[in-house]
Order: structure tokens, then C-alpha cells, then sequence
């Protein structure tokens, strides 16, 4: 199934908390979204990796994605090395994305930073044709984006782009809550996480209000890209 954007994470719920209003608006748009997990995010300190599999599947329904794979990498452990490049190519050839968002370049969470490098390198190697990939024993196809969008997370980054989300805030807050095991429960024995905490989702509320109002809308989303960004319509800039 050929995409047209293909959301990389380090973690399952990574996409959610970051992206998942863009995700779901351009689905709305009818364009073809899907997510690639590197890892079952099996180091979190509450849950586990199998109780994050269902809550991945669970959100990936509110979200309406067309695709979500993951591809179990080692949490906290993955390398931006050749053996995990090339199964990010595998991926990128396989649904041959058009658009590719990946995690934040510098933020709290070391997997993200790492996260951003390995998949904004193998997106361009995944336009070599010398280098060989196979999916399900058959040769594939070079394949390269024309573009890479990194989601800001955590840290507070300068976006270079904000996307309105206002229609789909509510079910980007339904599709975060889908990872029940992550965020705050007054009934859980688990021990307190940095985004455990009551407050936590506000947090989430008020860094989408932020961006928000700086494009004069109510919720946003905000990336940052490497490379110039160009159009041919000045008048769909907000």
C-alpha cells in the first residue's frame, strides 16, 4: 500500500501526544497516514510492551491510520547504525511516502533525538538503488520522500511550521488516553512517571494553545524541517 505521509515514533504514544492532530487531519484530507513504531517502548517505567501493543492498536482506530507496524527495536539501546537503517528502508520502500514526520531533533528522551537521526538518514540512503532491501523475498524499489517534518516534543523548539488541529483536538486527546497505562490514575500502584503526573496532559493542552495563537487559531501542532520550505500559494499560509 502506497502512503502519502508515513509517521516514524521511538515510542508507541510518541505520534499521539505530538502529532496526532495532523495525522488525523490529513486523513480527513483524504490522504493515506500511516505510523512505524521503532520501538514497544518496553523501558517505560509504568506498563509493559504487551500492554503497550493494545493501547497502540486501540489508538491507532481513533486515529483512522491506514497502517501501523512496529518495528521492535531495543528501547533506549537502538543505533543510528546500518542494521537499523535498513530496516527503516525496508518500511520507507515498502509504503513509498510521499511526506515522512519523525521525532523531535534535541529533546529530553534520548531515543528521540536518536529517533529523528535514523530515520532522516535512511530516508535519503532509502534513494539509493544499489542499496538492496528485500520485503517478503522480493527485491524493492529505491524510494526517497520529498520531505521530512520533525514534530516537536518535550523541549520547547522554534517551529518552522504550526498546523492547525483544532477540529481534531478532541480525538487526540481520546487516541493519548488510549495508553490508560501511561498517564495519571489515582488507582495505580505503579511508581510516578514525568508523564504520570496529574498535571501532564495539561501541559499538553497548553503547548497546543501556545502554538495555536501564534497562528490565530485554538489547538496547533508545530514541527521543524532541515531544509527550506517553498509553495506556490502565498494565500494558504496562515
Amino acid at each position: 500500500m502506497k502512503l502519502d505521509i508515513l509517521a516514524f515514533a521511538a515510542h508507541p504514544d510518541d505520534i499521539e501526544l505530538a502529532a496526532g492532530g495532523t495525522v488525523m487531519a490529513h486523513i480527513a484530507l483524504g490522504k493515506k497516514v500511516g505510523i512505524v513504531d521503532l520501538t514497544r517502548g518496553e523501558l517505560g517505567t509504568r506498563g509493559s510492551a504487551e500492554m503497550r501493543d493494545k493501547e497502540a492498536a486501540a489508538s491507532s482506530v481513533i486515529l483512522g491510520v491506514h497502517a501501523r507496524e512496529n518495528l521492535r527495536m531495543q528501547d533506549g539501546f537502538f543505533q543510528n547504525d546500518e542494521t537499523h537503517q535498513l530496516k527503516v528502508i525496508e518500511m520507507i520502500r515498502k509504503y513509498q511516502p510521499e511526506i515522512i514526520i519523525a521525532n523531535s531533533e534535541f529533546d529530553r528522551h534520548i531515543d528521540h533525538g536518536r529517533g529523528a537521526s535514523l530515520v532522516h538518514d535512511a530516508s535519503f540512503l532509502s534513494g539509493l538503488r544499489k542499496i538492496e532491501t528485500t520485503h517478503n523475498g522480493i527485491v524493492q524499489t529505491a524510494w526517497r520522500p520529498k520531505a521530512i517534518y520533525h514534530y516537536i516534543q518535550d523541549y520547547h523548539t522554534k517551529p518552522d511550521i504550526i498546523f492547525d488541529i483544532t477540529p481534531f483536538w478532541e480525538r487526540k486527546m481520546e487516541s493519548i488516553k488510549a495508553f490508560s497505562s501511561q498517564f495519571y490514575d489515582p488507582t495505580s500502584n505503579e511508581p510516578e512517571s514525568p508523564i504520570s503526573c496529574k498535571d501532564f496532559l495539561d501541559f499538553i493542552e497548553s503547548r497546543a494553545r501556545e502554538f495555536g495563537r501564534v497562528i490565530s487559531v485554538k489547538y496547533a501542532e508545530a514541527f521543524t524541517v532541515k531544509r527550506t520550505i517553498g509553495s506556490r500559494d502565498l494565500t494558504q499560509l496562515l
